[in-house]
């Protein structure tokens, strides 16, 4: 009995890695050996002596990529290390201005870099624990992210498990994490809209919206009829990257399995990125997938490290994006759109185009200048362009005999089109703003700006909540999404008992935020994301900050007279100060960590070089700030410390040559205490 048990045991396994090697051959590879219906046979097999015998079904096993009960939500989970985007270049000069940047901060001429197709979907964190697959991460706003797990198991090209062996053959450790992208094919998403129209349902704009959509299913068995596909392009273990160069961890995670992009390559000079970026631009529309640039890596990790990052990205990434896509068509009529600022500006609505994969319908004129330079008239033909996430906007009109121009002048309404209130236009400026601080249109912008994910990341409450919402007169300014109830949402159109409680529930977690969240949800002019962090360490308390001075405002970092006066005159508004006591009254930490810098090394100037052994770059940068010390890229007679590393360059050449003092991470350490 035992025996015939074994048998089975043996025959089971022996049939998952049957399909297990067809899958790698058809998803990752594309080569497959067998057709679709043999395929299917294999894994009816399968099911049928799974069936036979539950207690032989593993977690890994090819199927069980579809199972669960459909969730309630996602849960929010902080990555191991941030997943940054990357700063984009449109030119050769700018381009090359990198590369510059890139020798300056070094010290070295001879760098490295790896060229990979820009995909064009969204960032995905795989973890794999003993090899199995047990997390799937999304970037979310890059700190942290939603489990999506359930849905991740069901794209074939992600492996559910991966044998120690192959790992050990491939130099990876059996518990590690993989970053890359989550794309839908080409073929796939034109299946997927074709099936949606003809059940009268809304088309998706173009595969990056369709496979974003997607991946957030509550129901794992919707995202695995759409054919999602993943690339690898980033291996970590404890949020460190593992290898000491970007070629090798791409070339392990391949050789473990997992599927990364072909079209790649390790060139030694900027001609030679040159030369892969013009090859790719021709060759583009001959890919399954869309991509919108090419990314340029510096190889060697060493020199990643040394180069850091900035707020945002990375220094040692760049992403050219490709000129914009553009097609020809007819603008219909200009509509003025209010922004949360008051700022109104037109927009274009146009006749459909197909560019690129996505149906234009609107494009932006930014303002009344551009509008007089292009010399737009309603029913005139146009160009639009369309580059990546660039919002689509009118670039020419066309004159000639196949496209007549336009009759009708456009002049920019002399009252709010939302509110009615009179329109001003400040000397100087070349925006119109609706002032009236109750006008809906600023509200609805507001609401979408402060429950947006890099603020109070308040998932679902997207503009058709919000436009129901402010209609209903549910939310008359942000501390009012506090006092929404379950009962209050299920009142709205298309709310159910389970999406209303997901709201209620990211509504309550956003009180959690940080301070520099709630500072940036305001919505103060010019005070964007990074100068909101720097307000809430300088004066560590919303209170503070409310009571400073212009003066005392501009001792922050980064904050100069302009930002200040803003400021200043936001909190000399009453119903902005009341704004803020609805805040507090509600729940929302408007108290933080007060930041004051340290005096140790005040006036002192420091290098980093070559590899640290038990600090990361960015580790040591802030220790010496938070210090009172400055940090800087290149060595010169004003700097007072170079801390070298191992395999340190030609920075550290230069120390030695001007007579600048060279210390070792341990003696760094006892400088700033």
């Amino acid at each position: 009995m035992a025996a015939a048990a074994k048998d089975v045991e043996q025959k089971i396994e022996a049939l998952r890695e049957k399909i297990r090697y067809h899958e790698h051959l058809y998803y990752v590879l594309d080569n497959p050996e067998i057709s679709d219906t043999e395929f299917d046979k294999l894994m009816q097999q399968l099911q049928q002596l799974e069936a036979e015998h539950p207690t032989l079904i593993t977690p890994d096993s090819p199927t069980q990529r579809v199972g669960g009960k459909p969730r309630e939500g996602f849960v929010k989970v902080r990555h191991s290390s941030p997943m940054l985007s990357l700063d984009n270049t449109y030119n050769e000069e700018e381009l090359r201005a990198w590369e510059r940047r890139v020798h300056e901060l070094t010290g070295r001429k001879d760098v490295d870099y790896v060229c990979e197709l820009k995909l064009d979907g969204m960032s995905l964190s795989l973890g794999y624990d003993d090899g199995q697959l047990v997390r799937g991460i999304t970037r979310g706003d890059g700190t942290v992210g939603e489990d999506v797990t359930l849905n991740v198991r069901t794209v074939r090209s992600v492996p559910l498990s991966i044998p120690k062996e192959k790992l050990k053959k491939a130099g990876i450790p059996v518990d590690f994490e993989v970053r890359g992208e989550l794309l839908m094919p080409l073929a796939a998403f034109k299946k997927m809209n074709e099936e949606r129209e003809m059940k009268g349902l809304s088309l998706f704009a173009n595969p990056r919206n369709a496979t974003a959509g997607t991946v957030r299913q509550l129901e794992s068995k919707v995202t695995a009829q759409r054919r999602l596909d993943y690339f690898a392009y980033g291996l970590l273990q404890h949020g460190r990257t593992y290898f000491d160069r970007h070629s090798k961890t791409l070339d392990a995670l391949n050789a473990a399995g997992l599927k990364v992009n072909p079209n790649r390559k390790l060139v030694h000079s900027m001609e030679q990125v040159w030369d892969f970026i013009g090859q790719w631009e021709g060759m583009r529309d001959s890919l399954p997938y869309e991509i919108d640039g090419i990314v340029v890596k510096v190889d060697r990790v060493a020199l990643q490290d040394e180069l850091g990052f900035t707020g945002k990205a990375p220094r040692w990434a760049i992403a050219y994006k490709y000129a914009a896509r553009a097609g020809i068509t007819k603008l219909e009529e200009i509509r003025v759109q209010v922004g949360r600022t008051g700022k109104l500006t037109p927009v274009a609505e146009l006749a459909p185009v197909l560019i690129g994969g996505t149906t234009v319908r609107n494009a932006t004129l930014h303002n009344m200048d551009e509008i007089e330079r292009l010399g737009v008239t309603i029913g005139d033909w146009v160009l639009v362009e369309r580059g990546g996430d660039v919002i689509p906007k009118v670039a020419k009109v066309i004159v000639d005999k196949e496209h007549p121009r336009g009759h009708k002048t456009f002049h920019m309404p002399e009252v709010c089109p939302v509110c009615g209130t009179k329109v001003v236009r400040t000397e100087g400026e070349v925006d119109y703003r609706c002032v009236n601080a109750n006008c809906p249109a600023k509200l609805r912008e507001t609401i979408l700006h402060f429950a947006s994910r890099g603020v109070m990341n308040i998932d679902g409450m997207g503009e058709a909540l919000v436009n129901q919402l402010t209609d209903r007169g549910l939310v008359k300014d942000v501390a009012d999404i506090y006092k929404l109830t379950k009962k209050d949402l299920l009142s709205l159109q298309r709310f159910a008992d389970k999406s209303a409680q997901n709201i209620v529930d990211e509504i309550e977690t956003s009180k959690k935020l940080p301070l520099e969240r709630v500072i940036y949800g305001l919505g103060m002019r010019f005070v964007g994301e990074r100068t909101a962090q720097f307000l809430a360490e300088h004066f560590g308390s919303m209170e503070a900050l409310e009571h400073a001075s212009q003066e005392e405002l501009q001792d922050v970092n980064e904050v100069g007279p302009r930002i200040a006066e803003s400021i200043v005159e936001f909190f000399s508004i009453a119903a902005n100060r009341k704004l803020v006591e609805r805040l507090h009254e509600a729940g929302l930490t408007l108290t933080g960590q007060k930041k004051q810098r340290g005096t140790k090394l005040a006036g002192k100037t420091f290098v980093l070089t070559g590899t640290l052994a038990h600090f990361t770059r960015d580790e040591a940068k802030k220790m010496i700030e938070d210090a009172g010390g400055k940090v800087t890229g290149s060595v010169s007679k004003k700097t007072d410390y170079v801390v070298a590393g191992g395999d340190a360059g030609s920075k550290l050449d230069k120390a030695k040559e001007l007579g600048v003092k060279v210390i070792d991470e341990k003696e760094m350490g006892k400088l700033v205490g």
